[in-house]
């Protein structure tokens, strides 16, 4: 992995691509055993959730179903502190255990939105799995089921994760170089 450069700001190498993939399948194992005689579904947040979500379920081997969402609460590098709702769940979720696939929880607001939402959907179950977690932002109490690696409070981009709409598709993760 070497330096990259997006828009105005440099990144380095934080995550190996080997490193993502162990974390991932090792989390997809608690999933499956955790959930083996339910049938839930994953409620992937878009956009950043995309790689994750795919690698993931590539692991999962009990029945499942898909479908995604999108809410933003992200400009630049910081949290706006409001969460918008762009497109939205249309599947029957009544009942059902749901399992939201995020890309990263840090403050915690737009899983707090999104939970406030499923419950009034009156779901059987809510659980989440994130990718990355910033413990020292969370602000929230909702639980977090599932998590794949705990990092700092920096800023990172890579494996679905943007800054601006770039470095997405880079299958590493890179954090802010702080030089």
């Amino acid at each position: 992995m070497q330096r990259v450069t997006l828009k105005d700001k440099t990144f380095v190498p934080y995550i190996s691509s080997d490193k993502i993939s162990a974390s991932v399948y090792q989390m997809a194992q608690k999933i499956n055993s955790d959930l083996l005689n339910d049938m839930p579904l994953f409620l992937v947040v878009l956009n950043g959730s995309f790689m994750f979500a795919s690698d993931l379920l590539k692991e999962i081997n009990i029945p499942c179903e898909l479908s995604f969402i999108k809410l933003a609460s992200y400009h630049g590098t910081t949290s706006t502190g409001v969460v918008t709702e762009m497109i939205g769940l249309t599947e029957e979720i009544k009942g059902r255990t749901v399992v939201i696939v995020e890309d990263i929880v840090d403050t915690g607001v737009t899983l707090e939105k999104l939970v406030t939402l499923l419950t009034k959907k009156e779901v059987k179950q809510i659980k989440v799995a994130t990718f990355l977690l910033k413990p020292d932002a969370y602000k929230k109490d909702i639980k977090v089921d599932y998590v794949g690696m705990e990092i700092p409070n920096d800023f990172v981009v890579g494996y679905g994760l943007d800054y601006d709409g770039l470095g997405r598709n880079m299958k590493e993760v890179f954090v802010l170089d702080s030089k």
